[in-house]
């Protein structure tokens, strides 16, 4: 029985990611698992790239900005001109040791020991890249699905979903209250200087799945990285949103020629 950080969407925000490793080690994480985009939008490539070799991942699966970096497929007619910019640019920075680490994660992978199953984007055609965004789409991935747990990225957007074994009467999906913004906690004021959490309990017999948002680009309007613990002892997962040093973040985006959006984006969390 362990603990299991859940990380996804670091994309060369090496501010974000140190956020997130120390609150991963005050809440005890044994192991760490990875939904894919450990590059792209930011400048810090191979600070990132060196912090996630030192987590020796025990599963990790590749996101489509690790695909079109480590390729030479053309990224104008799959990502908006400031994603490619910041892939053409990966790209020009990239070793060939590290192009070899992110060649080695495949698109879907189930978790060796766990009832749990990682892939960027979707189980049905991993490699086309959709998305998951509410229980249409859900009950989709579920069809495919053959783990208990199933988690994943590539959104920014945190929205899970559970799918309960016979609902007479009712929806056999429905999406988990309060997984994108806890709703325990007020967000009027826009503060994001503190950590923020939800615990969901995995039910015996329900299946379910898990998108947990982005570490490096938040897009649901809040700022700060976001990740998940899974405990297989006490059979929960936990979204966790901790704060990191943005402005730190910008300014390397902006040094590196990166286009302004990118780095004005990283404040307000869309």
């Amino acid at each position: 029985m362990a603990k299991y950080a859940v990380l996804s969407d670091i994309h060369s925000n090496a501010e974000a990611f140190e956020a997130v490793l120390k609150k991963c080690s005050a809440v005890g994480v044994d192991h760490y698992l990875f939904l894919g985009d450990l590059v792209g939008y930011n400048a810090d490539v191979k600070r990132c790239i060196a912090m996630a070799k030192e987590l020796n991942f025990l599963c990790a699966v590749r996101g489509n900005h690790d695909d079109f970096a480590i390729s030479k497929n053309d990224v104008a007619s799959s990502f908006n001109v400031y994603a490619a910019a910041a892939i053409e640019w990966t790209r020009t920075v990239l070793s060939a040791e590290e192009i070899a680490f992110l060649e080695e994660m495949p698109l879907k992978r189930t978790v060796p020991g766990l009832p749990v199953t990682l892939v960027h984007a979707t189980l049905d055609s991993p490699d086309t890249w959709g998305y998951v965004f509410d229980a249409h789409h859900a009950v989709g991935n579920f069809s495919y699905q053959i783990s208990q747990l199933c988690f994943c990225g590539h959104s920014h957007v945190p929205v899970a979903f559970e799918k309960v074994p016979f609902a007479p009467g009712g929806k056999l999906v429905e999406a988990i209250e309060g997984w994108e913004r806890n709703l325990v906690y007020s967000l009027a004021d826009d503060d994001f200087s503190i950590a923020d959490e939800l615990e969901v309990s995995v039910k015996k017999g329900h299946k379910y799945l898990f998108n947990i948002g982005s570490i490096g680009q938040p897009r649901n309007g809040d700022c700060r990285a976001s990740f998940a613990v899974y405990d297989s002892e006490a059979q929960t997962v936990t979204r966790y949103r901790v704060p990191y040093d943005i402005a730190a973040t910008q300014e390397k985006v902006r040094a590196a020629g990166l286009p302004e959006k990118l780095a004005l984006r990283l404040a307000k969390g869309r």
